[in-house]
């Protein structure tokens, strides 16, 4: 179903089927478009003249790729295209849809977000696990208003984070688990609001595998005496 003004808009019809007609651009006044767990390969590029569509969910289909058009509903709150064959996002993605408070892209085959996501200012809710994230872009630093983050489960695939990473001061929840990274960066310590952590299955050594096991306060308490130790030094380095 899917909310048009104050009434229901019966979308049932396309269950099973493959094809999203065009004249789905014609619902200008539609503002959720729920069409998780069909047969969807793609979606019509008059999708991007739902202008008030500010749910959209599409999750659970078969989608190798979303619509530049998409990019014109700058009035999305809520993007859900998890569970599909998504290999990218569209390049301007971030600088368009500037309201977005949730990203749903988990169990795809992603391998780089585009340096346009830290335009987001939006974002509270970004879930990419289960995907091929071989890194980040250094402008995920800029979504300095994310709450939740999960990267997980990129395996082998995602082996570091940027430095720009300590840039996210409103984190509260992140999960790092079944990956391949060696160290923290070192501007981690600047995640204050930070107090759900997983780092299971990292073959990290910064920070070492004892205060790793202390939980989230005793890694941030690490990274930020290691974060204060190196500004120290090149201070001293300066004035030398």
């Amino acid at each position: 179903m899917a909310t048009v003004l104050g009434f229901s808009y019966p979308l049932d019809m396309l269950n099973d089927h493959l094809v999203i007609p065009d004249s789905i651009g014609g619902l200008e006044n539609l503002e959720e478009l729920h069409l998780a767990s069909n047969l969807l390969e793609s979606l019509p590029d008059s999708i991007g003249l739902l202008l008030n569509l500010k749910i959209l969910d599409v999750s659970g289909n078969k989608l190798v790729a979303l619509p530049d058009s998409i990019c014109q509903c700058r009035s999305l709150v809520e993007l859900d295209a998890s569970f599909n064959r998504l290999a990218y996002l569209p390049t301007n993605i971030g600088y368009e849809l500037v309201n977005l408070k949730s990203l749903l892209i988990h169990l795809n085959k992603i391998r780089s977000l585009p340096s346009s996501i830290g335009e987001m200012k939006s974002l509270r809710i970004m879930d990419v696990h289960f995907n091929e994230l071989r890194g980040l872009p250094r402008a995920i630093g800029r979504l300095t208003n994310l709450e939740t983050l999960n990267l997980s489960s990129n395996f082998s695939d995602l082996t570091e984070l940027p430095d720009t990473f300590g840039d996210l001061t409103n984190l509260k929840e992140l999960d790092l688990s079944n990956n391949q990274i060696h160290a923290l960066p070192d501007t981690f310590g600047r995640l204050d609001n930070l107090t759900k952590l997983n780092l299971e299955a990292n073959p990290l050594v910064i920070p070492p595998k004892e205060v790793v096991s202390g939980g989230a306060e005793a890694i941030k308490d690490f990274m930020s005496k290691r974060w204060l130790d190196i500004l120290v030094e090149e201070m001293s380095y300066e004035h030398a």
